[in-house]
């Protein structure tokens, strides 16, 4: 496994590649989520390559830039053992040189509502530092989770918008066994606070049973049913609970495929996001039990 450092090092590694590459950007704290990515990506292509940044640009200064988990030497052991070719871990001064000013601005519905109204410059940030990794990397297949909803919808969107050559894989939820979603900021949680996450899934259940019962009603059945199961939990606080168009964020006058259920929780200062999918095939990606 080749760990390079700078775009120029990484640039001289991409020229000697040959065959399908398939790449899995991330931001390190490595979980079975981010496995399933490499597992898939790994039986796709003749290579693969992972990167890790924690990306400055798509934090806000009040949020948690500096505490986020870290472990690149536990990333790099847990990537050698998957066979994963090449290892893209930059700073951010490589990233983002003295002078740096141009930026991908996503605009609409798209990156300024749900996640953008609470986060203004995320999606800037993420829009940004993902076009520099492609344009870096220059893989054939792209790979991201579906808990970061919005996230995919960026740069789905982004990837058509600008033409780009990749093919953009999105893979389902990995859940643990009591159905949280897996994430790097769920090492936040004490012991009591991460049993009362479990409240998201079980909102989310609620409002897909909602949605099952009555079908083309209005979206906020579900979106009360998610609501008031949230408020059962003491320790939860509920930032907000949306029924969008998964691919443009615009909000849904009936409860129709396709349709996300999405919502975002704080279990006393650890802010979590999650979803269902109902795929316009009528079918619900809810995501998957790890058994990783």
């Amino acid at each position: 496994m080749h760990v390079v450092r700078t775009v120029q090092a990484m640039r001289q590694e991409r020229a000697h590649l040959t065959g399908q590459i398939g790449f899995v950007p991330t931001m390190g704290y490595l979980h079975a989520g981010h496995l399933s990515l490499f597992q898939q990506a790994r039986a796709m292509n003749h290579t693969l390559i992972v990167s890790i940044f924690v990306n400055p640009t798509q934090f806000s200064p009040h949020e948690d830039f500096n505490a986020y988990p870290r472990d690149i030497e536990r990333d790099l052991h847990l990537l050698e053992q998957l066979q994963v070719d090449t290892v893209f871990l930059p700073t951010a001064e490589e990233m983002y040189p003295s002078g740096f000013t141009t930026y991908v601005v996503p605009e609409g519905t798209l990156a300024t509502e749900v996640e953008g109204a609470i986060r203004p410059n995320h999606f800037r940030g993420v829009a940004t530092v993902v076009l520099k990794l492609f344009q870096i990397v220059q893989p054939h297949y792209v790979y991201f989770g579906q808990k970061d909803a919005q996230q995919v919808a960026v740069i789905r969107r982004m990837i058509d918008d600008l033409n780009l050559p990749f093919t953009l894989c999105v893979l389902p939820t990995m859940r643990e066994t009591d159905g949280l979603a897996m994430s790097s900021r769920n090492s936040y949680l004490t012991p009591p606070q991460r049993l009362a996450a479990r409240v998201l899934y079980q909102a989310l259940q609620t409002g897909q049973q909602a949605v099952l019962a009555y079908p083309d009603g209005s979206p906020t059945l579900a979106e009360q049913a998610i609501r008031e199961t949230i408020q059962q939990e003491p320790q939860a606080s509920l930032e907000y609970v949306e029924i969008r168009d998964p691919y443009t964020f615009l909000p849904l006058s009936t409860l129709r495929a396709p349709a996300l259920l999405a919502l975002a929780v704080r279990i006393g200062t650890t802010r979590l996001i999650d979803n269902f999918l109902l795929r316009a095939d009528g079918f619900w990606d809810t995501g998957t039990i790890s058994s990783l």
